[in-house]
């Protein structure tokens, strides 16, 4: 299959979360995904998107809701995962096309919920095999010793954090800016 060139998909998960281990029988769900469409040619931010989750063996803890803003009614109004990645596969192509995330979590997450056997897990990855760590092109662009948080690599590269930091929405539209900052620089040269 030819990888579409003409989108990127940028993507932020957020998920389940505790301030120490997982309650007995829980494990770390994908509860909303937060996508930014940027569009190549352009390099622009053409789509914003939030999918809530609804985790199948696993509850928002207080610390979660704390840390995301997002209460157990609000993910119980979500859609299933595999709805989820049907969405992400149907409507934007993403076995197609380029992925980014800010770092290797959002990746590994997506891989570990889906290869899951049991319950409502055993799903096919929604992406194809090539993935944009978007931490470390910013690392490496702009010359930092050490990788940085989503939030200080705004800073750095002198973009203002919009929305509400550890909501999915919020994050990929802010990745998706650097990202569209970094290569408009790369192209610049």
């Amino acid at each position: 299959m030819a990888r579409r060139t003409d989108r990127i998909l940028v993507v932020d998960v957020e998920s389940t979360c505790w301030e120490g281990q997982p309650p007995p029988g829980q494990m770390s769900e994908i509860i909303e995904i937060g996508l930014c469409v940027v569009d190549v040619a352009a390099l622009e931010r053409v789509e914003r998107r939030s999918i809530l989750v609804r985790p199948a063996c696993s509850t928002v803890s207080a610390y979660c809701t704390q840390l995301t803003t997002l209460t157990q009614a609000d993910v119980d109004a979500g859609i299933p995962l595999a709805e989820a990645c049907r969405v992400l596969a149907d409507e934007y192509k993403s076995r197609e096309r380029l992925f980014a995330s800010f770092g290797d979590y959002d990746r590994q997450q997506f891989e570990r919920n889906c290869a899951r056997r049991s319950g409502a897990f055993g799903l096919a990855y929604p992406f194809g095999p090539t993935h944009l760590n978007v931490k470390n092109l910013a690392t490496v662009a702009y010359g930092w010793s050490r990788e940085v948080g989503m939030s200080e690599a705004l800073k750095r590269a002198g973009l203002p954090l919009e929305g509400t930091h550890h909501r999915g929405g919020d994050d990929a539209w802010n990745i998706a800016g650097l990202l569209c900052h970094l290569l408009i620089s790369i192209r610049g040269r």
